[in-house]
C-alpha cells in the first residue's frame, strides 16, 4: 500500500485538481443560458412521471429512451429550480466521464501524463463544457459509454466473465440513455484486435445482459416509437448508391466546423499530431480510438437528416485521449511547439469559457449551435420570468384560476412554462396554436370565465393586432442577436423576441 501510495501520490493530487477545476466551471452560472426546447421537454416529463407512476414511460411515446428522466424524477422535488437540477445531473455525469477518460487512457497506454492531460483538455475545451451544463441525455450517453469501454477492454485483456457483466450493465444503461448506444455496441469487438479473438464470445454475455436491459422498456405502451420515428431522422440506406456525398461532405465539414469553433481550434492540431506520434508507439490502440471517433461521426454524416453537434458528443473521449498522445513527443523543438499549443489551447478555452458563463451571446458557439439555443424558438429566454410574474399574480389572488396560452403544444412552450408553476395548481398553461392571428377561443372562452388571461407567444409568429385584440404587452424579451456568418453584429433578419400579453376584455 505504501509503494501505490508513493506512486500514485502526485498523480491523484493533480487529477483531483483538475476535477475541481471542471466542476467549478461546471457548476458557475448554471442557468445562465436560457431553457433549450429539449431541456424543457426532458425537465416536464421527469415532473410528470415523479407524479403520475402509470406514466414512467412517458418518453417512449415521442421515441426517447427514459433512464435519464428516470433518475432526474427521484431528485426533481428538492430543487425549486427544476432547470438547475436537470443540468446539475449532466453535470455529474461529466465528472463521471472525465474519470472514465482517465481510467480508459490508463489502462490502455499506461501513461500517465497522456491520461492527466486527456482529462486536462476535456475538463476545460469549451466543447465539454457546453454540453455538460445542458439537461441533455447526450453526456450521460458519454459517461456509460466510456466506462462500457473500460470493462469491454478489461474483458478482452484478462478474459474475465465478471467484467463483460460490468460491460453488459454500462451498455444497457447507454442503450437506456440514448439510440447511438448502437455504435457503442457495434464497436466493441475492436479491443480483441490487441488480444485473443478465441475468447471473443464473452462479449456475448454483455450483449446478452444489455439486451435484456433494454427491453425492460417493453413494460411500456409506447415501445414501437422507438424504432416507429427511425425515418424521421435516418436516411434510407438506398441512400448510398444514389446521393453517396451529399449529406456526407456537409455533415463532415460541420464536424470540423464544430472543433474548430468549440475546440477550440488549437485541439486540431494537437490531436493530428497526437495521432500521428500514437501511430507510432501504440498503434494497435491508437487505431481502436480512431475507430470509435470516426467510424459513428462518418456512419452519422452520411445518413443522419439533421445532424448538431451534440450528436457526436460521445465520440469525444476518444478524441481527447488522443490529443493527449502529444505528450509522446521527444523531439525538442517539436516538444517546444507542442507546449506553445497547449499554451494556446488553454488560452483559447479560457475566453471562450468565460463569455459562456457570463455573457453567452459573445462566445463564439458555431452558426447552428448559436441560432438553436439563444436566437430562435428553441431558446427560452424570459419563461423563467414570466413564471415569476406568474407566480406574484397567483399570490396576491389565491383560489382564482389564472389561464396561460402559449404558442405551440409540446417544446420550448408550453414545456418550458410548466416545469416551474408545476406545483401552483391554480395556474393552467394550455398551447393554443402556433400561428397566431386572432383571440384563440379557448382563450377567450376562459377570460369570459373571469380568469386571468394571458398569452406568451414568439414575435414571429404573432399576426394579429394587439391593440384591436386587447392584449396588453406586459413585457418582451428579446432572444440573441443574428449575427452574420463573419460574427459581426448584423441582423439578418428580424430579433425574435418572447411577447408576453395579458388579454383584456
Amino acid at each position: 500500500m505504501k509503494k501505490i501510495y508513493e506512486e500514485w501520490k502526485g498523480t491523484a493530487l493533480i487529477l483531483i485538481a483538475i476535477l475541481a477545476i471542471g466542476l467549478g466551471i461546471r457548476l458557475y452560472n448554471l442557468t445562465i443560458l436560457p431553457i433549450f426546447v429539449d431541456e424543457a421537454i426532458y425537465v416536464r416529463w421527469a415532473q410528470v412521471m415523479a407524479t403520475e407512476p402509470t406514466l414512467r414511460f412517458l418518453p417512449l411515446s415521442d421515441g426517447k429512451q427514459p433512464l435519464y428522466m428516470w433518475i432526474l424524477m427521484f431528485v426533481i422535488k428538492y430543487f425549486s429550480d427544476p432547470l438547475y437540477i436537470g443540468r446539475l445531473l449532466s453535470v455529474a455525469t461529466g465528472i463521471g466521464t472525465t474519470l472514465g477518460i482517465f481510467t480508459f487512457s490508463y489502462l490502455l497506454l499506461k501513461n500517465k501524463k497522456i491520461s492527466l492531460f486527456s482529462v486536462f483538455i476535456y475538463t476545460i475545451s469549451p466543447f465539454t463544457v457546453f454540453f455538460d451544463r445542458m439537461a441533455l441525455v447526450d453526456s450521460m450517453l458519454s459517461m456509460f459509454g466510456v466506462w462500457t469501454a473500460i470493462f469491454a477492454f478489461l474483458t478482452a485483456k484478462y478474459k474475465r466473465l465478471d467484467y463483460a457483466l460490468l460491460a453488459g450493465f454500462c451498455l444497457g444503461f447507454a442503450a437506456l440513455t440514448k439510440s447511438p448506444a448502437l455504435f457503442i455496441a457495434l464497436l466493441l469487438p475492436t479491443f480483441w484486435i490487441m488480444y485473443d479473438w478465441k475468447s471473443i464470445w464473452r462479449l456475448g454475455a454483455t450483449y446478452v445482459l444489455a439486451f435484456a436491459m433494454y427491453n425492460i422498456q417493453r413494460l411500456g405502451p409506447n415501445f414501437s416509437q422507438l424504432t416507429a420515428r427511425t425515418g424521421d431522422y435516418v436516411l434510407p440506406f438506398s441512400h448510398l448508391w444514389t446521393r453517396f456525398f451529399d449529406p456526407l461532405v456537409p455533415h463532415i465539414k460541420d464536424f470540423f466546423v464544430w472543433l474548430y469553433s468549440m475546440g477550440p481550434i488549437t485541439i486540431v492540431p494537437i490531436i493530428l499530431i497526437g495521432i500521428y506520434f500514437g501511430l507510432k508507439k501504440y498503434m494497435k490502440e491508437t487505431i481502436i480510438l480512431l475507430i470509435w471517433v470516426l467510424v459513428p461521426v462518418i456512419v452519422q454524416s452520411e445518413f443522419a437528416k439533421a445532424f448538431t453537434a451534440r450528436y457526436i458528443y460521445f465520440t469525444l473521449p476518444y478524441l481527447f485521449i488522443l490529443a493527449g498522445m502529444i505528450f509522446l513527443i521527444q523531439i525538442k523543438w517539436l516538444k517546444t511547439m507542442s507546449y506553445l499549443l497547449i499554451i494556446l489551447f488553454i488560452i483559447q478555452s479560457s475566453i471562450f469559457n468565460f463569455y459562456l458563463l457570463t455573457i453567452p451571446e459573445k462566445a463564439n458557439l458555431p452558426r447552428g449551435e448559436r441560432s438553436g439555443y439563444l436566437e430562435e424558438w428553441t431558446a427560452g429566454q424570459g419563461i423563467k420570468e414570466i413564471s415569476e410574474y406568474l407566480r406574484t399574480v397567483e399570490s396576491k389572488n389565491p383560489g382564482k384560476q389564472i389561464v396561460v396560452g402559449t404558442e405551440g403544444y409540446f417544446g420550448t412552450l408550453p414545456d418550458g412554462l410548466q416545469i416551474y408553476v408545476n406545483k401552483l395548481p391554480n395556474i393552467v398553461v394550455i398551447g393554443v396554436g402556433v400561428i397566431i392571428a386572432d383571440t384563440p377561443q379557448s382563450l377567450k372562452e376562459a377570460l369570459e370565465a373571469g380568469n386571468r388571461t394571458y398569452l406568451v407567444i414568439n414575435k414571429s409568429r404573432f399576426k394579429g393586432n394587439a391593440e384591436k385584440l386587447g392584449f396588453k404587452l406586459i413585457a418582451s424579451y428579446p432572444k440573441g442577436l443574428r449575427l452574420t456568418d463573419s460574427r459581426q453584429y448584423y441582423l439578418y433578419g428580424p430579433q425574435e423576441e418572447l411577447l408576453f400579453f395579458e388579454l383584456q376584455k
